[in-house]
């Protein structure tokens, strides 16, 4: 093997991205195809059900525990629990506009922080199924289409939030429940040691600026960046996003 394949496969790094909530592996299309450009490994991983958290993760728990040590690249409410199963093999965390709480919705104030605040769009966003009944709460919930460009893709070209639309696809609602690990640890917790980048989007009607600022200040990564950009900057802004994916490592 000669020098220029070793300093290849020493530089070369395996990115994990985990989509977030109504989303699929195709949302990262744009982002795997610039990482893979600059010679990295990528993985897309993708739920296949969403009656519980527990199936919405299942695939991405059943690939870290066969992984090497990878860099998780979260956006939204994705990779919210497997930092705590999977910590020793994380290399770093970086989140994308998304949830990050230790513990997950453990108080009111997490629930305050984390789950996206869409008042001002109405109190009637979503279109609700209820896979248990009628007479049971919610299971999976998605944006209805004339919200979604102007709350997740209002920076997006349109084709991009065109597509996106029709590939969009409900998720659990215990999403926005979801607890992980035990809260009493605090600072003593192993998902403290996992090395976490925030990239905050400056312009974000999902998760806003606001909401994303006060988890940073409630459990400070090692370093934050901003993109001027909607909720969505994997579409919006793809080389951006790259450059900063790359220049936190």
């Amino acid at each position: 093997m000669d020098a220029g394949s070793d300093v290849s496969k020493a530089t070369e790094q395996h990115f994990v991205l985990v989509h977030g909530a109504c989303h699929g592996a195709w949302c990262w299309f744009k982002l795997a195809c610039l990482l893979q450009g600059s010679a990295h490994r990528v993985s897309c991983i993708d739920p296949n059900n969403v009656r519980s958290f527990h199936d919405y993760d299942a695939p991405l728990l059943e690939f870290m525990a066969d992984a090497h040590k990878v860099i998780l690249v979260g956006h939204s409410a994705g990779g919210l629990s497997v930092m705590h199963l999977f910590g020793d093999k994380i290399k770093q965390a970086i989140f994308i506009a998304a949830t990050m709480l230790p513990f997950g919705y453990q108080t009111e104030q997490d629930i305050k922080d984390g789950v996206p605040d869409l008042s001002e769009f109405g109190g009637d966003v979503y279109d609700l199924n209820f896979g248990l009944g009628e007479d049971h709460t919610p299971t999976s919930m998605v944006l209805r289409k004339e919200f979604q460009r102007p709350i997740l893709y209002q920076q997006c070209s349109q084709e991009d939030s065109t597509l996106a639309s029709i590939l969009l696809r409900p998720f659990p609602a215990v999403l926005q429940t979801a607890r992980f690990g035990c809260i009493d640890d605090g600072v003593k917790s192993p998902v403290n040691a996992v090395h976490r980048v925030y990239i905050k989007t400056a312009n974000d009607r999902t998760l806003k600026v606001e909401q994303q600022e006060a988890m940073i200040h409630r459990w400070p990564p090692r370093k934050v960046m901003v993109m001027d950009t909607d909720h969505s900057p994997f579409f919006s802004a793809p080389d951006h996003l790259l450059e900063l994916i790359l220049g936190s490592l």
